[in-house]
């Protein structure tokens, strides 16, 4: 089942306590049955971005683990490797040009992106996209 499918038909099973929680833990448990090597993956981008100064860590409103910056979220991970970041319609603008980058999944026409972690480059690429979006947070460039 893709997921943009479940969050466009299906979002409205948010708003039931805990369920976005549930939900992205059955997708963590698909992902070590399909791909455990994501699951790897995902646990070493969280350990480096909580490294780097001023970052903290909380669970995501809608599932997944929240990376905040001095407590603003700056982008949040989900358990089948999607990444969403607040980066800003310019940035966004610029990183799309890349091809490597979608709109947000949901919010199109927002300052949010959404990069799905496919391989050990991609790997690397998400950590490089959260520092990218946490020193313009730290400069105080976060016009999303």
């Amino acid at each position: 089942m893709k997921f943009s499918f479940v969050v466009r038909r299906l979002g409205f099973l948010k708003s039931i306590p805990l369920f976005a929680h549930y939900f992205d833990s059955l997708l963590k448990l698909s992902t070590f049955v399909a791909k455990p090597r994501l699951l790897d993956w995902l646990d070493e981008i969280e350990a480096e971005v909580l490294a780097w100064e001023g970052i903290s860590a909380s669970l995501h409103r809608y599932g997944g683990v929240q990376f905040n910056y001095h407590g603003r979220e700056i982008g949040h991970l989900h358990g089948n490797g999607l990444l969403d970041l607040r980066c800003g319609k310019e940035l966004k603008a610029q990183l799309m040009k890349t091809g490597r980058v979608q709109p947000h999944h949901l919010f199109k026409d927002s300052g949010w992106l959404s990069f799905y972690i496919c391989t050990a480059d991609d790997k690397i690429y998400a950590s490089q996209l959260l520092r990218i979006t946490r020193d313009r947070f730290a400069r105080g460039n976060c016009s999303c």
